[in-house]
């Protein structure tokens, strides 16, 4: 990314289930979901979204192997995504173990987000 337009920082939590990619989604959305971006499409090469750069930084504290990005990239309609997932976020316990929202323990995932946007 050559410039970088605007940041955005979310956080998403799983208090049931201990499932990092519900998480990771949950981040990315609270991250883009409280802005409009109407002048992007004016300064991107070409005018179009498709020319637009985003760039997901997830800091995730535990199960990085089953996070499935696939499912965070449909969160970002526009533009060519990529992701770099680091070590970080929380696991804090819940006090509560609910089986039939498939706990296997009282552990909520805690993802942190950083939506990078440019071009």
């Amino acid at each position: 990314m050559d410039k970088i337009m605007f940041i955005e920082i979310g956080m998403g939590i799983d208090l049931h289930g201990q499932n990092v990619t519900k998480a990771a989604v949950r981040a990315v959305q609270n991250a883009i979901h409280h802005n409009s971006m109407p002048g992007l499409r004016s300064v991107l090469p070409g005018g179009s979204l498709h020319n637009m750069k985003v760039n997901v930084r997830l800091a995730v504290p535990a199960d990085k192997e089953k996070l499935d990005l696939e499912t965070v990239r449909a969160e970002l309609p526009y533009g060519q995504v990529t992701f770099e997932v680091t070590d970080g976020g929380m696991l804090t316990g819940t006090g509560v173990v609910l089986p039939e929202k498939d706990d296997v323990n009282d552990l909520a995932y805690i993802v942190i987000a950083s939506v990078e946007v440019g071009y």
